[in-house]
């Protein structure tokens, strides 16, 4: 089994165990190659064919993406996960609700960040749609406790992917 499909197939398994563990709508997984600035939306886990699938294609996440979204910018400086229980009645520094809704459409959320030595190598976000939904201190740890098994799996996949090069911002 090559690299990419041995994290890939241990991530997966991982996001299902979240998300029925959670009993959530959806579980997914930003991966990031600090290195390079860019990440993406590359892992997903729903309950069933409704509920959206938001994977895309490697983004550069350094220049508009943290000014959009508060959330970002917070798992970006490291800052402790966010546990959103209605993304209705959030206050606006935690996240930005046209970009929520625009994006990913759901009500409740975890953005679990995983990082290590200051850099942000990736998102876990379970989610749920159409209801808020309220994370017990339980649930809180449980997904703390969780989130250093994705760190070496998200560092061999990211090994193992090609990343375009990087875009360069223009200089002024």
């Amino acid at each position: 089994m090559s690299t990419t499909n041995h994290a890939s197939a241990i991530i997966n398994q991982l996001l299902e165990q979240v998300g029925t563990h959670l009993q959530v709508d959806r579980c997914f997984l930003y991966v990031r190659d600090p290195a390079v600035g860019k990440g993406r939306i590359a892992f997903c886990w729903r309950k069933n064919d409704v509920v959206p699938n938001p994977i895309h294609d490697w983004q550069l996440d350094t220049s508009d993406l943290p000014e959009e979204d508060p959330l970002f910018r917070a798992a970006l400086a490291c800052r402790p996960s966010v546990f959103v229980e209605d993304v209705e009645t959030a206050s606006p520094d935690v996240l930005n609700r046209d970009f929520e809704h625009q994006t990913f459409g759901h009500r409740a959320l975890i953005h679990a960040h995983i990082t290590e030595n200051g850099q942000l190598w990736g998102i876990l976000q379970p989610c749920t749609f159409g209801r808020p939904r309220y994370w017990t201190p339980q649930e809180r740890a449980w997904i703390e406790a969780m989130l250093p098994r994705f760190l070496p799996l998200i560092r061999e996949y990211i090994s193992s992917v090609e990343i375009p090069e990087k875009q360069t911002e223009p200089q002024a």
